[in-house]
C-alpha cells in the first residue's frame, strides 16, 4: 500500500506503549504512576460481558439465518458506535504532528498507522464481546460453525471500521474543519440515545410473538444490509431457509471490506494529512449580529439577575460560555435529555399492557411524580462534570485572583447549570404533565421543582466543593464517584416517596413545599459561604 514498514512499526510501538500506561478507570488515579497492563484485561472483561446482551436473537429466534442476522445487526451497530464516540479522537488527534510532521513520512504511513491502532484497540473489545455469541454458536450448530466463526467476524470488523472512518475522511474533506467538529458530536450524541434506548426497548420488541415467528421473505430488503450479508456466509456451513441468490450475497461479505479498504486508502488518505493540519485551524467567519448580541443579552441578563457578588457573577460567566463551547461537556450531558422520557416510557411498559391502554388511563395514575423525579437525573449528569475539564490547570487563575470565598465562584455555576439546562428541561416537562394530569398538577410541579433543586444543592454542598472546571477527569472516578450515583438514585425517590404520601392532602403539600424552600436556603447560602479552608484541594 505504499507505507514504510519500519516507520509504522516504531509509530505502532509508542502508540500501544501509551495505550498500555493508560490507568484504569476506577480508584485514585494520580497515585497510579507504572503501567497498568491490568487495564487491558479488565476492559476485555467488561467487553466480555457485554457480549451476552447481543446472544439474545440466537436464543430466542428460531431460524437460523435470521437469528444470525439481527445478531450481526445489533453487533454492527456497536461497532459504529465504538468506532464514532471512543475512536474519532484516535483518528484525528492532532497532538502528534508537532513530531512527526516535520519528518519525511508518507501519507499513507501516517494514515494506515491510525487505522491499524484502532484494529488494535478494536480486537481487544470484539474479541472478549464475541465470545458468548461464539459459544451460543457452537452449541446450537456444532463444531463446524464454531470453527467457521471467525471468518464472518473478521470481515465484520473490517467493515465497520473502513466504513466508518470513511464516512469520517469524506465528511471532513467536504465540510469545514469546525463545521467537522460539530457533525461529529451531533452524531455521537444521536448514537448515544439509540444505543441507550435499543438496550431498553430491544429485549421487549424479541420476546414478541410476531418477532419470534417472523417469515424470512416477508422481510426481502433484508439482502440489502451488510449484515444479512454477513449471515449469508453460513449457508456454506449450517443448513436452514435463506433468501435468493444468498450464496452470491455472501461474497459481498468478503469483497466489500477489501473494496472499502482499498478505496480509502487510494483516494482519501492522500487528503488526510492536510485535513489534520486545518482541523486545528481557527476559522474566522463574520458572525451574525443580531445572534450574537441576542446570545450575549441572555446570559448578562440571567447574570445580573441572579447573582449579587463579583465572584458569583464571574462563575455564572465562566459555566456559561464554557458549557456551549466544550463538546467534552455536551456529549456527556445532552443525551441525558432523551434519556429521561425515553426511561419513563420504558417504565410505563413494564406492566406488559398496550402502550394505547397505558397512555389512555394515565392521567388516573400518580406517574407524573416519577416522571419529575426522574429529571433529577439531567441536573445531577450536568453537575457531575462541571467540575471536570480536560484543560484543568487553568484553573489557578482561581487561586492567583482576590477570591475571598470560592463558594461565591461555585454557586454562580451552579445557578448557570440550573437556569441553562435544567429549568427550560423541567418547564417543558411541567406542560406535558399540566396537560394530562390538568391543573391540579401545578401544585405537584412547584413542589416536585423545590425537591429537586434542594436534592441537586445538598449534592453540591457535600461531593462537589470544587471550583468549575478544575479537576482532571480521572481524579474523579472511584469509590467517591459510586457513593454519588447511589445517593443520586436514593435521595429523589426518598423525595418523591414523601411527596406521593401527601399526593391528595393539598395542605400537606404546602407544608412540605415550605420546608424544603426553607432548607434550599439554607443549603444554598452554606455553600455558597464555603472558605478556602473547606475545599477540596486538588493537584494544579
Amino acid at each position: 500500500m505504499g507505507a514504510d514498514i519500519g516507520q509504522l512499526r516504531a509509530m505502532l510501538y509508542a502508540k500501544l506503549t501509551i495505550d498500555d500506561r493508560r490507568p484504569i478507570t476506577m480508584g485514585r488515579q494520580r497515585k497510579q504512576k507504572k503501567d497498568r497492563k491490568w487495564a487491558i484485561i479488565f476492559n476485555m472483561f467488561i467487553s466480555f460481558f457485554m457480549g451476552f446482551l447481543y446472544v439474545m436473537p440466537l436464543l430466542i429466534v428460531k431460524e437460523n439465518i435470521i437469528s444470525i442476522w439481527f445478531y450481526y445487526t445489533t453487533f454492527l451497530v456497536l461497532l459504529t458506535f465504538l468506532l464514532i464516540t471512543d475512536f474519532s479522537n484516535i483518528l484525528y488527534d492532532t497532538k502528534d504532528k508537532f513530531i512527526l510532521f516535520h519528518r519525511p513520512i508518507n501519507d499513507r504511513t501516517l494514515f494506515l498507522a491510525r487505522l491499524l491502532h484502532i484494529f488494535i484497540y478494536i480486537i481487544r473489545t470484539v474479541v472478549p464481546m464475541s465470545l458468548p455469541g461464539w459459544i451460543v454458536i457452537s452449541i446450537f450448530m456444532g463444531w463446524k460453525a464454531a470453527l467457521f466463526f471467525p471468518i464472518p467476524l473478521l470481515c465484520m470488523l473490517f467493515m465497520a471500521m473502513f466504513f466508518v472512518n470513511g464516512i469520517y475522511l469524506l465528511i471532513l474533506r467536504l465540510a469545514s474543519p469546525h463545521r467537522f467538529k460539530e457533525i461529529i458530536n451531533s452524531f455521537q450524541i444521536f448514537f448515544a440515545i439509540l444505543i441507550f434506548g435499543a438496550s431498553y426497548f430491544m429485549p421487549r420488541v424479541l420476546q414478541s410473538t410476531v418477532f419470534q415467528h417472523i417469515d424470512l421473505h416477508a422481510i426481502g430488503w433484508a439482502r440489502y444490509t451488510p449484515s444479512y450479508w454477513l449471515a449469508a456466509m453460513w449457508v456454506w456451513v449450517v443448513p436452514g431457509k435463506a433468501l435468493a441468490g444468498s450464496q452470491m450475497l455472501s461474497a459481498l461479505a468478503i469483497v466489500f471490506p477489501l473494496f472499502c479498504l482499498w478505496a480509502t486508502v487510494k483516494w482519501i488518505a492522500p487528503h488526510f494529512i492536510r485535513s489534520l493540519v486545518a482541523i486545528d485551524g481557527v476559522e474566522v467567519a463574520p458572525p451574525q449580529k443580531s445572534t450574537k448580541e441576542a446570545k450575549k443579552g441572555i446570559y448578562k441578563f440571567f447574570t445580573e439577575l441572579v447573582n449579587k457578588t463579583g465572584g458569583a457573577k464571574a462563575g455564572f460567566i465562566i459555566t456559561w460560555l464554557q458549557t456551549s463551547r466544550s463538546r467534552t461537556f455536551k456529549m456527556r450531558v445532552y443525551p441525558s435529555f432523551a434519556y429521561v422520557p425515553m426511561y419513563f416510557v420504558y417504565l410505563l411498559t413494564l406492566n406488559k399492557h398496550s402502550l394505547k391502554t397505558i397512555f389512555s388511563n394515565l392521567s388516573e395514575t400518580s406517574y407524573h411524580l416519577g416522571l419529575m423525579y426522574l429529571c433529577s437525573f439531567v441536573m445531577l449528569q450536568a453537575l457531575n462534570f462541571l467540575t471536570i475539564s480536560d484543560q484543568y490547570k487553568a484553573a489557578w487563575v482561581y487561586y492567583a485572583a482576590p477570591l475571598e470565598k470560592p463558594g461565591n465562584v461555585m454557586i454562580g455555576a451552579f445557578k448557570a447549570i440550573y437556569i441553562k439546562y435544567f429549568l427550560p428541561f423541567f418547564a417543558s416537562v411541567s406542560i406535558v404533565v399540566v396537560s394530562v394530569w390538568g391543573l391540579s398538577a401545578i401544585l405537584d410541579v412547584f413542589l416536585a421543582l423545590t425537591n429537586v433543586t434542594l436534592f441537586a444543592a445538598c449534592i453540591m454542598r457535600v461531593g462537589f466543593r470544587r471550583l468549575p472546571f478544575s479537576v482532571m477527569d480521572q481524579m474523579s472516578a472511584g469509590s467517591s464517584r459510586t457513593v454519588r450515583v447511589l445517593v443520586s438514585l436514593i435521595v429523589p425517590f426518598a423525595l418523591g416517596g414523601g411527596h406521593f404520601l401527601a399526593m391528595h392532602v393539598w395542605w400537606l403539600k404546602l407544608i412540605f413545599l415550605t420546608l424544603s424552600a426553607i432548607l434550599l436556603w439554607l443549603v444554598a447560602d452554606s455553600y455558597a459561604n464555603t472558605d478556602w479552608a473547606n475545599m477540596k484541594k486538588e493537584e494544579l
